[in-house]
C-alpha cells in the first residue's frame, strides 16, 4: 500500500449538495468495507461554509479505529464498498451528519466535507 499523506481539501464553490456525495480520489486495492464493519481511517474534516478544519486524526498524529455504526449516517452509507488503501470525500450534508442548526452538537446545520483514508476493516 501506498504511503498516504495528509489530504488538502480543495474549498468548494456553489451550494452545499443536499443529498450525500461520494468521490473516490484513490481507489484502494484490499478488503472492502461493509456496512457492519469495524474501520481504520485517518481522515480530514472540514465546514462547507468556513473551509476551517473541525476535527482530524492526521493533527492527532494517530489513525483511529470505531464501528461503523457508531458513527453519522453520512459515514455508515459513504464508507461501504470502500476497499483499504484508497482514499475517499465525502460531502455531507446536516440531515446526515449532525442534524439541523440548535439541534445541541456544534456542527449541527453544517455541510461537512471529509477525506477519509481506509487502513483496515474488521
Amino acid at each position: 500500500m501506498t504511503e498516504l499523506t495528509r489530504p488538502e481539501i480543495d474549498f468548494p464553490s456553489g451550494p452545499a449538495p443536499d443529498a450525500l456525495d461520494i468521490e473516490d480520489l484513490v481507489v484502494g486495492d484490499g478488503a472492502e468495507a461493509t456496512p457492519g464493519a469495524t474501520v481504520e481511517v485517518h481522515y480530514l474534516g472540514v465546514g462547507w461554509e468556513s473551509g476551517e478544519e473541525f476535527d482530524s486524526s492526521w493533527s492527532r498524529g494517530e489513525s483511529i479505529t470505531f464501528p461503523l455504526r457508531g458513527l453519522i449516517k453520512g459515514w455508515q452509507m459513504g464508507i461501504p464498498g470502500m476497499r483499504v488503501g484508497g482514499r475517499r470525500q465525502l460531502v455531507v450534508p446536516p440531515h446526515l451528519a449532525y442534524g439541523p442548526a440548535g439541534s445541541g452538537h456544534p456542527l449541527a446545520g453544517q455541510t461537512l466535507i471529509f477525506v477519509i483514508d481506509l487502513l483496515d476493516v474488521r
